[in-house]
């Protein structure tokens, strides 16, 4: 059995949460928020945001930072990506040398353009960050339904020790080296998702939705190696595979602002009406920055920047889409002439 600190009370933090106490470790959960602690002790049920879904009696809940890292065999950091660094500054007294920290969340930063595993580190050097993700909606993470993700470590003991921390009959855990390459397939399809929500609130139809996946992954796939990741975990689980989760599932935050969006509400209009992070709203600066940076066309995501803050009409953004310079699909491929 391990000690585990989980870092964020959200639905991906509790769903987490419920996964390693139903796999027998302690679990203790922390939340900046005292009236978040207070509800989820008392009430065993995360109403807000996993409906339904009962919280076991031994299953602590704190607004204590100390108490949630002190002692763990692992931390699980799920507090939402614009919060990570601050977060990570805020633990970094408290965590001795090696300590396993687990980053669960997606996200780029504007300014720097670091992934989330980089800010940890950079505010906890003496961690051994790794990360885990893939096509994972907390809402059916929560309730046992069978989902596979990936682990990534810079060590494959490490990869390996937490692969065994998180697998059960229904969560499938596989393990790669590539943490940067996940990170960046988990960052860059919440941006392709919100494409794929406006295209839904448009009122267009399945034809759009997989030219949509199928272009997206393509220029998450072009940035992401350009950027140092490597192109069988944009083909895999953390690419393609979240890249469809989240652009289809009623579950997806970043589905349904763009799907607002379409419907003609405002970028902040939407977000306010998801009530959650919509993490791909942050990541879109971050990964126009990229591509400029890397010198990689990516015509989607700058697309959807200008819907979100150039106020630029949703159907004008896909026409231009459509619109631009004739090519061939695949640029490798020639005719044996």
């Amino acid at each position: 059995m391990a000690n585990v600190g989980i870092m964020g009370a959200g639905s991906w933090g509790t769903a987490l949460a419920l996964l390693l106490h139903k796999n027998g470790h302690q679990v203790t959960v922390w939340s900046i928020s005292e009236e978040e602690v207070e509800m989820l002790s008392t009430k065993r049920e995360h109403e807000s945001k996993l409906p339904g879904v009962r919280i076991p009696d031994d299953m602590e809940f704190t607004s204590d930072l100390a108490k949630a890292v002190k002692d763990k065999d692992f931390i699980v950091m799920a507090v939402p990506s614009p919060f990570t660094r601050s977060t990570a500054k805020s633990m970094s007294p408290y965590i001795p040398e090696g300590q396993i920290i687990v980053d669960v969340a997606k996200g780029i930063e504007e300014d720097t353009l670091m992934t989330l595993s980089q800010q940890i580190e950079q505010e906890i050097p003496q961690a051994d960050v790794a990360v885990l993700s893939g096509p994972s909606h907390a809402e059916e993470v929560g309730r046992g339904i069978p989902t596979s993700v990936v682990i990534g470590a810079k060590t494959k003991k490490t990869a390996e020790y937490l692969q065994s921390m998180f697998m059960n009959e229904v969560f499938r855990v596989y393990t790669s080296p590539d943490i940067l390459g996940m990170e960046l397939g988990g960052s860059l399809k919440n941006v392709i998702a919100l494409a794929a929500g406006i295209a839904d609130g448009l009122g267009y139809g399945d034809n759009t939705k997989a030219a949509l996946i199928t272009r997206g992954i393509a220029e998450i796939a072009r940035l992401g190696v350009e950027a140092g990741g490597a192109l069988e975990s944009f083909t895999g689980l953390t690419g393609i595979g979240d890249l469809i989760v989240t652009c289809a599932s009623v579950h997806s935050r970043n589905r349904k602002a763009g799907y607002l969006i379409g419907q003609g509400m405002s970028m902040q209009e939407a977000m306010d009406e998801v009530k959650m992070v919509v993490e791909g709203v942050y990541s879109t600066k971050a990964a126009v920055k990229m591509g400029k940076k890397y010198g990689v066309s990516t015509p989607i995501i700058e697309e959807v920047n200008k819907v979100l803050f150039e106020g630029k009409n949703p159907g004008e953004a896909v026409r231009d889409l459509m619109l631009r310079d004739s090519k061939p699909e695949i640029s490798t491929l020639s005719w044996k002439e």
